[in-house]
């Protein structure tokens, strides 16, 4: 079969609006690092309408059923929210022809069928001060919406996801076995985490000792995880739930303003176009606190900066034990892809370190 006739196939594997649709296109969605994703456009008996499938990489993702039980709990909650005129839109999970949330497929792959929201687009990077507010008060909304949430009903589906403590142990175990030789080149980036060490447990620290409430969290904020309208451009959703879980609000916001900050590209080669962009955390910021502000704790406010500092970190951390590991985890395209993104949050890590007080004093006021 070729692509188009395996497609066709899957979807009709969905209770979908219009039963046997045929496939008018089909389209590669190629921005994300782990899940291969398609967007479908589709014609039924009465409407053509536009899905997206995606096979789950579940190398990364091992227990598939248990995130699409989290992804089908929050949406659902967050609709019964909206049933009350509060906050977003969220996405619409479609059940497989025998009642579940997966297909599996005779490769043994995992897929997954979602609406796709109509007029709406995303952004790689905030080009302007008004995108970072409205990206900040989509996470915003986000947390606020789903404030009350009862944890118990969530699934930890990736263990320790943030325990930055934990990724700084994968790494030195990752230098240590150098399955693919790669440590003789990396030496400057192991000092600098090392260097670092002590950074790593003290959100954990606090957690522990109850200054931090367990809230629902999204746990890969990046702005194009948000859609925004054609016409008001303003946030109708947030997408992107495979790593929601039980975590701290200080993960989302530290994990955002890491993405969104930056200066550079992802993978940026340049290490001189990477910076950390003041209008951009100030914006962002203000967007965030607008809309979940309220809900937010004063130990979460205090440490709302260190914790971009430290989501920054980790995230260096676990590009550079994946390149150690031989770029299993994350996609690439280029065989350094792994390194460059390690360097890229390492550079961006110091500039933060050198606005942490500036930071500090806008959170304040």
């Amino acid at each position: 079969m070729n692509l188009i006739e395996d497609l066709r196939h899957i979807l009709r594997q969905f209770r979908l609006e219009e039963e046997y649709p045929e496939i008018l296109e089909a389209q590669e969605l190629t921005g994300g690092h782990i899940n291969n994703t398609y967007r479908i456009e589709a014609r039924g008996a009465a409407a053509s309408r536009r899905y997206v499938l995606q096979l789950i990489n579940t190398y990364v993702f091992r227990r598939p059923v248990e995130l699409m039980e989290n992804i089908v709990s929050v949406t659902g909650y967050i609709r019964r929210r909206l049933a009350a005129g509060d906050g977003q839109c969220t996405l619409t999970v479609y059940p497989t022809l025998d009642g579940t949330w997966l297909y599996t497929d005779a490769e043994g792959g995992c897929w997954r069928c979602y609406n796709c929201v109509d007029n709406a687009y995303s952004l790689q990077t905030a080009a302007s001060v008004e995108e970072a507010r409205r990206a900040g008060k989509a996470f915003g909304d986000f947390l606020r919406m789903l404030d009350g949430y009862p944890i118990a009903w969530l699934h930890e589906t990736i263990p320790d996801f943030h325990n930055t403590a934990k990724r700084y142990e994968n790494l030195e175990a990752a230098i240590a076995k150098d399955v693919v030789g790669r440590r003789a080149e990396v030496e400057a980036e192991i000092a600098f985490a090392r260097a670092r060490k002590g950074d790593c447990a003290k959100l954990l620290e606090l957690a522990a000792a109850g200054q931090f409430p367990l809230r629902v969290t999204h746990n890969d904020t990046k702005i194009n995880n948000v859609l925004f309208d054609c016409d008001s451009h303003e946030a109708v959703c947030v997408v992107d739930l495979d790593t929601v879980m039980p975590g701290l609000a200080l993960y989302d916001y530290g994990d955002s303003l890491r993405s969104l900050g930056n200066t550079g590209a992802e993978d940026e080669r340049d290490l001189g176009k990477v910076d950390f962009s003041m209008p951009l955390f100030r914006a962002y910021t203000q967007g965030y606190l607008e809309a979940a502000g309220a809900a937010l704790t004063p130990a979460e406010l205090r440490w709302l900066p260190f914790s971009v500092k430290l989501m920054t970190f980790e995230c260096g951390m676990r590009f550079l034990t994946d390149y150690l590991s031989g770029d299993v985890y994350f996609q690439i395209r280029r065989p350094d892809d792994n390194l460059a993104r390690c360097r890229t949050q390492f550079r961006l890590v110091e500039r933060i370190e050198q606005r942490l007080g500036e930071m500090e004093d806008f959170v304040r006021q």
